[in-house]
Parts: C-alpha cells; structure tokens; sequence
C-alpha cells in the first residue's frame, strides 16, 4: 500500500506538471517560442485565487475562475508586448526577453504582496477517502487535481483536433506563410494560444497551492522549470507528449524522494531527462523533423 501511497501522489503532482507543460509546449508548437514567463503566470494565478477566497470570502471556484480570467488578460498583454514585437527576432532575442518578463513578474509581485509566506485555503478541504480499510487514503484534492489533467487533456485536444480555432492552431504551427495566404490571422492565433496556456496556468497554480500551501512570489519558477522539462521529456509542442512527460515526472520525481533521497531527487529527475534526450532526442512522442535544403 505504501507503494501504491507513493504512486498515486506522483501522479498527482505529475497532473500539475501536466497541465503546466501543455502552456508551453503549445505557444512552442504554434508560435515556435519558449515562454519562460509562464511559471510566474502560475504565481499570479495563485495570488489571485489566494486574495479572492481569503480577503473577499469568494467560493474557491469563483476565485478559480477570476484567476482564469486575470491571467488569460495578462498572457495576451504579455504577447503584445513582449513577443510580438520579436516575431522576426533571433531566438536569442525571445529567450533574454522570456527571462525578463519573468523576472519583472517576481518582482512585481514582490512589491505587491512581500516576500511574507503565505497559507493557502484548500479548493475542497483537507479531507480524504480512505480505501483498503484505511491503509489507502487519497486526499480530495489529489482527486481533483487527477480529475482535472484529464478532463483538460480530453477537452483540449478535441479542441484542437475538431474546432476551426484548432485547425488554425495546427496550420499556424505547420507554416505560418502558408496559413497567412490561406486568410488564416495568425496574430489572433498566436495570441489565443497564449490565452489558453496562461489560462491553464491559472488552474494549476491553484491547484498547486492546494496540494502544497506555502504560496510565495516564486511559487510557480520551480514547478515551471520542472514542467518546461516534462514538455521536453515527452516532445515539446506535443499535446499528449506534454501529458505523458507530466505524469512521468511526477511519478519519477516522488519515488526518488521516497527510496533514494529527497535532496538528489531533483537531480535524478534531470539525469532520467538526458537519457531520454541522448536515446530519443525530440522526446518520447516528439517528431523528428527533417528539412529539405
């Protein structure tokens, strides 16, 4: 059961590195840009939340729900501004930029909020369902958040798959040229998909903060750096790579802290990376792309 104990938390928090690494491996797959800002839009995300359900007394879905709302405005401005003036850019340009915008997040939220810790209220309560006459006990938040990567994997992908919006999506990603002469606004397209990464964001900085509740102003840069390396893991601007990567972090990442060390783990999650990356270097569902010259 301990096993099983161990397990099911990695896939919890595999859930959130999930649902995190979709936001980047879809602005990468569309737009071809690694957004660096986007574990500080989870930070944001979860202040939000955290402001909205303990100051003003909201339901924790209420406040889930604005923080989808403020952070989706906040990765649209942050494409305006930042990344669409850099369209043509080297991608050294759009990288120093990332780390920027990342940094002024922090910062920024420091200046609102202090560095002062911060507890933040469960979305459903500390409780949990005890299996296996108690030697099984599974917290109702590792339930939501499992529930949750799935029912965002399903809804996103039948997004992208079914709808006019994805189908724009997948041009974009294919040839934006292409797409452009085809009267598909590829501006729009890029700036929607940032929209709905930084709305993910959003949903797992609170969920994030659930499971774990210290909230700080770099609540999200460790769990962002972790989930851009799931999106890597598992074939970055693959959708269900993202997922798979997720999960397999996860699951990696707490089976190390519990039979290896808790110190090392990080550092067993990266080596599992560059053995992945040295056998199959475009990720576990990633495409080996290769180009006429």
């Amino acid at each position: 059961m301990i096993f099983l104990n161990f397990f099911i938390s990695g896939i919890s928090l595999g859930s959130i590195y999930a649902i995190i690494a979709l936001g980047y491996t879809m602005v990468y797959g569309i737009a071809k840009m690694l957004n660096f800002a986007h574990g500080d839009v989870i930070m944001v995300g979860a202040y939000v939340c955290f402001y909205a359900v303990s100051r003003y007394g909201m339901n924790p879905f209420v406040g889930v729900v604005l923080a989808m709302a403020v952070c989706t405005s906040l990765g649209i401005v942050i494409e305006r501004f930042a990344y669409k003036p850099l369209r043509q850019a080297p991608s050294l340009a759009v990288l120093i930029t990332a780390i920027g915008m990342s940094y002024f997040l922090q910062n920024t939220a420091l200046l609102l909020w202090s560095s002062n810790p911060k507890v933040f209220p469960s979305i459903i309560g500390r409780g949990s369902f005890k299996l296996f006459e108690g030697k099984l006990s599974v917290s109702h938040v590792t339930v939501l958040t499992i529930a949750t990567c799935v029912i965002i994997m399903i809804v996103l992908s039948l997004f992208i798959s079914k709808t006019k919006l994805g189908k724009a999506m997948r041009a974009c990603s294919e040839d934006k040229g292409a797409a452009q002469l085809m009267g598909i606004n590829v501006n729009a397209t890029i700036s929607l998909t940032f929209a709905i990464g930084s709305g993910l964001a959003a949903i797992a900085g609170a969920l994030l903060c659930s499971a774990y509740p210290t909230l700080m102003p770099t609540t999200g840069s460790l769990p962002g750096i972790k989930a851009f390396t799931a999106a890597v893991f598992g074939g970055i601007g693959s959708i269900p790579g993202a997922f798979l990567g997720g999960l397999m972090l996860g699951v990696i990442e707490i089976f190390a802290k519990a039979y290896i060390s808790s110190q090392l783990s990080d550092a067993v999650v990266f080596g599992v990376l560059i053995v992945v990356l040295l056998v199959k270097p475009s990720g576990l569902l990633g495409k080996q792309l290769q180009e006429k010259v």
